[in-house]
């Protein structure tokens, strides 16, 4: 089923082989264009929006949520048989060296943005990476805003519904397809990948939230002992104690609140 989770590792398909090293390549990485597909020179032309935008938002939403051990790349060029040596658009592929080849890993997952211009060689793309041992294959269709995910069984392209997420073991968090084509749901769902893999980004900002809302709340009683007191407090003064970062500045006024005689001797610093 599309969007369903699988098991990990890429697959070792029986009947099929013996296959090249993923790193022997028919042409030369970062000198040329050119790739190989089925035997047939192809080659991979810059792009224009919008398919340069929707690759862009398919690497942001999909780089934080590959788990711990994996790594997510752009364009890295695979030898997936003989006669074919050409790079997904995205894809995800295990750490470290794959110990029966002595080469990388083969990627787990691909992903496939798909214009008018390239849309003739992406099923056979989709069958050779399948074929070598590619578990799970997309792709995003810019004109009609489609996700599909590549059918082994029916050798075609299914259909994810817009509200799917894209369970994999790849991943720590399902992927919503949504989150593919909507900037604020891509936002999202980039901070729930980060709060699922327990990001020290994420937990540094917790707790500088925390402590501007602890900071905020003296700053504020501040202000209720000055009123409780009677003591005036014009609009600037109020503004430099709501407005104050400084936890231990904060504390000092809150001392200072309690028996001071103006809002001046509160805030003044030496």
């Amino acid at each position: 089923m599309p969007g369903h989770t699988d098991e990990g590792g890429p697959r070792h398909l029986p009947d099929h082989g013996p296959f090249p090293r993923v790193d022997d390549h028919l042409v030369e990485a970062e000198v040329t264009r050119d790739q190989i597909i089925g035997g047939h020179r192809v080659v991979k032309l810059p792009a224009d929006p919008p398919h340069a935008t929707q690759h862009s938002r398919l690497n942001f939403v999909l780089l934080p949520h590959v788990v711990p051990g994996y790594t997510a790349a752009a364009d890295l060029l695979t030898r997936f048989d003989q006669e074919s040596d050409f790079a997904s658009d995205t894809c995800i592929y295990k750490d470290g060296v794959d110990p029966a080849t002595g080469a990388r890993y083969l990627e787990e997952i691909t992903f496939e943005v798909v214009s008018e211009q390239n849309e003739g060689w992406v099923t056979e793309k989709a069958w050779r990476m399948h074929r070598r041992g590619v578990r799970r294959i997309f792709s995003i269709w810019v004109e009609t805003q489609q996700v599909c995910e590549w059918s082994p069984e029916s050798e075609s392209w299914l259909p994810l519904e817009p509200e799917t997420r894209i369970a994999d073991p790849c991943l720590v968090t399902p992927l919503p397809v949504a989150a593919l084509f909507d900037k604020r749901k891509a936002d999202y769902a980039v901070i729930d990948a980060l709060v699922a893999k327990d990001s020290p980004a994420i937990r540094d900002w917790d707790a500088a939230a925390k402590a501007r809302g602890r900071i905020k709340g003296k700053a504020e009683v501040i202000l209720e002992i000055l009123e409780e007191r009677d003591i005036p407090v014009n609009e600037a003064q109020r503004q430099d104690i709501l407005s104050c970062q400084d936890l231990d500045r904060v504390n000092r006024w809150l001392d200072r609140a309690i028996v001071a005689s103006s809002a001046d001797e509160v805030t003044s610093e030496p």
